[in-house]
């Protein structure tokens, strides 16, 4: 499968760039961006084309890796799928229900299959812990949490400067990931109450189809002393106390699984568990809270 960039700041440097590079049954096969010199200067390191026009890369690929602000993915990825190419893409796929509606709406016209890169649900132990305990069943109750830096006084993120992140914060950058560990094993959430705390930091209180309920708690200005070990997902039930696996490899890894998700859709045309679909409802929750916090 040929795999057109789309997109060219850090997130698209660390990881999209890299992973479509080393994959062994997918081809990198150019860079758009909507500053021409970037992409022309991403697309040189390894040796590939930089397009332009999106329309000439939408023409020379089978699929698209989309690296852009959520509100400018969503538009992309309209016209990408009604040009009847395959969509991976990153959280959240939009910032508006509406956006959102129309990304899964497009892709389901067009018959293409579509990828959401949820960096949990793609990492090796965090996949197969999640996956047996989906299957086991019997939850009461969890808790989720996300303590990130990226917005503290002495944070060296180099995602800091990215507007749309300072713009929502922790609730719709990190609160995706977050939904999509949680949704799977306790149902689709059918209530949702959110109250803020210091900053950008965010509470969620959800109430799940089979009567379970959990609890986030969100941030992006944590201290970064704080911070250490500040990704934690929590079950009880029937089954005890349990928790996920520490993250142990790189999102490059992680994002390699995610294309060959893509590939494996594109092959047997069944959906993928995290696809345009499962993208919106995500991005309808985080605008339930959005309002609860209102």
């Amino acid at each position: 499968m040929r795999i057109g960039l789309l997109g060219t700041g850090p997130w698209a440097q660390r990881v999209h760039a890299p992973a479509l590079a080393a994959h062994p049954e997918a081809e990198f096969a150019g860079v758009w961006g909507r500053r021409p010199e970037a992409a022309e200067e991403l697309a040189a390191g390894y040796g590939v084309p930089a397009f332009a026009d999106v329309e000439r890369l939408l023409a020379e690929v089978d699929a698209v890796s989309i690296a852009l602000p959520p509100a400018v993915q969503a538009e992309y990825a309209v016209r990408a799928a009604e040009a009847g190419k395959h969509l991976l893409l990153d959280k959240p796929v939009a910032l508006t229900v509406d956006q959102a509606r129309g990304v899964a709406a497009a892709a389901e016209r067009a018959k293409v299959a579509s990828v959401v890169f949820f960096t949990l649900r793609f990492g090796a132990d965090q996949a197969a812990w999640l996956a047996e305990q989906a299957a086991r069943g019997g939850w009461f109750t969890a808790r989720a949490e996300w303590f990130g830096s990226v917005f503290a006084p002495d944070s060296a993120s180099p995602y800091a400067d990215s507007p749309w992140r300072r713009e929502k914060g922790a609730l719709w950058d990190v609160g995706p990931h977050a939904l999509s560990m949680l949704l799977p094993v306790l149902g689709d959430a059918t209530e949702v109450t959110a109250v803020a705390g210091p900053l950008d930091t965010v509470h969620l209180v959800l109430r799940h189809v089979g009567g379970a309920s959990s609890t986030l708690t969100l941030s992006l200005t944590t201290p970064v002393a704080a911070a250490v070990d500040g990704v934690v997902v929590e079950l009880r039930g029937e089954a005890g106390r349990l928790v996920m696996p520490d993250r142990n490899e790189s999102p490059q890894a992680a994002y390699a699984r995610a294309v060959s998700a893509l590939l494996a859709s594109a092959a047997d045309g069944t959906a993928h568990p995290c696809d345009a679909a499962f993208g919106l409802r995500v991005v309808e929750l985080l605008a339930e809270a959005e309002r609860s916090l209102r």
